[in-house]
């Protein structure tokens, strides 16, 4: 894209959903604004690839159709949302059990009935939940007592084996984390989008959304290929030593680069994701539904053409399976004779496509978990942050802290121009 010629009144580093959606706040009330990308597209983690004539995300991400910021800033229409099924197959030591949600699948509704998946004081439990979480007013949520996931489940009168079957397994794919200590509040909140929205893929891949996000920017404004090694008094230098001066400078990249920007900024420990996809024949479940595995083997896996058929070229299945921790070698392969128990089918002919590994997919939120974090007084004069790593780690976060920033930027401008 052509870099704008008038010096920018405010420089985002970062092109990023907290970072653009920061810039399109900053533009329509009327600022000059630069977003510095040091890759080659918008996104930050949440982008797609054409591999092979694969659509690849970078790791295993769905799209929440209730979250506030989106509804806010996005038409839905025009990403062509393709939902999964509302529940989840859980593998364990006695075959295949399945959980969904009758209300919007009455045809699964004999898979509640007691003893067959949950004990009937789970599946009361699991009513009182999803009324409380999905009714009260999100502001109830936030500010409710705090503990861990795991404690707030037990008091809400799960069963540990339940919790172990069903929250454990699942929440590991969500939090990246398999040991419930995420903070209570965010667990509730997270449910409560769950249980309001619609998990979706849209049928350019996540990609898109940010993409959407930053077509409605001024032409100009986003600057890929621009790097950024460190913050001066007046601006930014760039990584091949040119100096941009800005009144106001907002970094909303990834923890590990924010803590270097910005020295002394309290950054939270990243969680790491691998994924890997696998091209079969055909797809071993013929349904868009995410498996989970009791022996937390993996987080969770599913066929994404079954969601989105684009996303394999005809003929083809892709497969997506992530698991905790980086990417060793042969781990893909190891991976088969997991995924040939969890499908129950023969995987020796599937294909790796490529692994995608994500350093700081998430930040870890133990409690006690502030739920936005202002900018820091202390990180400098006119000198801001965003990112979902400055929230609840999700894309609902992302855009809210991206938002806040943009109101602390104006407001500081706005008395510095009195």
């Amino acid at each position: 894209m052509p870099a704008q010629r008038a010096v920018p009144d405010v420089l985002v580093v970062g092109a990023g959903i907290a970072g653009l959606v920061c810039a399109l706040d900053l533009t329509r009330a009327g600022l000059r604004v630069a977003v510095l990308e040091s890759s080659d597209g918008v996104g930050g983690r949440m982008r797609s690839d054409r591999y092979d004539g694969f659509t690849i995300d970078r790791g295993f991400q769905v799209f929440n159709t209730a979250y506030p910021q989106v509804r806010r800033r996005l038409s839905l229409p025009a990403l062509r949302l393709r939902p999964f099924i509302r529940g989840v197959l859980m593998h364990t030591g006695h075959g295949r059990l399945r959980l969904a949600d009758p209300t919007r699948d009455p045809r699964r509704a004999a898979a509640l009935i007691p003893g067959r998946t949950a004990s009937a004081r789970d599946l009361l439990a699991l009513a009182r939940l999803g009324a409380a979480d999905a009714l009260l007013p999100a502001r109830r949520l936030k500010t409710a007592p705090e503990g861990t996931t795991r404690a707030a489940l037990s008091a809400a009168g799960f069963t540990d084996a339940f919790t172990d079957t069903f929250f454990r397994p699942f929440l590991a794919g969500v939090f990246l984390e398999d040991e419930l200590a995420t903070s209570s509040r965010v667990f509730h909140l997270v449910w409560r989008s769950m249980l309001r929205g619609t998990l979706c893929l849209p049928d350019e891949g996540i990609g898109a959304v940010p993409r959407r996000l930053a077509d409605t920017l001024p032409p100009g404004t986003v600057r890929l290929g621009h790097p950024v090694a460190r913050l001066t008094e007046g601006g930014v230098l760039t990584a091949d030593g040119r100096e941009l001066p800005a009144r106001a400078v907002v970094v909303a990249t990834d923890p590990a680069t924010a803590g270097y920007l910005l020295p002394g900024l309290p950054v939270p420990p990243g969680r790491t994701v691998t994924t890997y996809y696998h091209a079969a024949e055909r797809s071993p479940v013929s349904e868009p539904v995410l498996l989970t595995d009791t022996r937390l083997r993996i987080l969770n896996t599913c066929v994404l053409s079954d969601a989105v058929p684009g996303y394999a070229p005809p003929g083809t299945a892709l497969v997506a399976t992530s698991v905790l921790g980086p990417d060793h070698p042969g781990r893909a392969s190891d991976l088969l004779p997991v995924l040939a128990e969890i499908y129950g089918t023969d995987t020796t002919r599937w294909d790796p496509v490529t692994t995608r590994e994500v350093s700081g997919a998430l930040p870890a939120m133990p409690p006690p978990q502030p739920l936005s974090r202002p900018s820091p007084a202390d990180i400098g004069r006119h000198r801001y942050v965003c990112g979902d790593h400055r929230a609840t780690g999700s894309v609902q976060g992302a855009m809210a802290s991206g938002t806040r920033a943009a109101r602390e930027v104006l407001r500081d401008l706005t008395r510095t121009d009195r």
